[in-house]
């Protein structure tokens, strides 16, 4: 278990590390360039593109739960598989609605944000 300090601290690595994902996947136009970049940014959680790809979700979302991101990060997380989905054809939209359902399951609360990204994301796969 962290301390409060190094608690803090890991967070804002990861608040950091998701920023860079958010911007360089939600860029207007996607950019081949950009996925060594994103590749770089995924080497944090102990992933990459292909990993991402290869593992069930069970398995990412317990690599999550290791790399210490909380309900807030771990939507977020999702939030970039979806956008990379969208606009760059991963097959990643299942394996955000894993975290998005494990969210809702495990946080206690129920949000209906999450609920209408679930929604959006089910009709996308349609």
């Amino acid at each position: 278990m962290l301390n409060k300090g190094l608690r803090d601290q890991e967070k804002i690595r990861i608040d950091n590390i998701l920023k860079t994902l958010h911007t360089l996947v939600y860029v207007p136009k996607w950019n081949e360039e950009a996925i060594p970049t994103i590749e770089e940014q995924l080497k944090n959680f102990g992933l990459s593109l292909e990993r991402i790809n290869e593992i069930s979700e069970d398995e990412l979302i317990e690599l999550l739960k290791r790399c210490h991101l909380d309900w807030n990060h771990q939507e977020q997380f999702a939030d970039i598989l979806v956008q990379m989905s969208q606009k760059n054809q991963f097959p990643f939209l299942e394996k955000a609605i894993a975290i998005y359902n494990y969210i809702q399951a495990e946080s206690k609360m129920f949000s209906f944000g999450i609920n209408n990204k679930i929604a959006a994301v089910k009709a996308n796969l349609s």
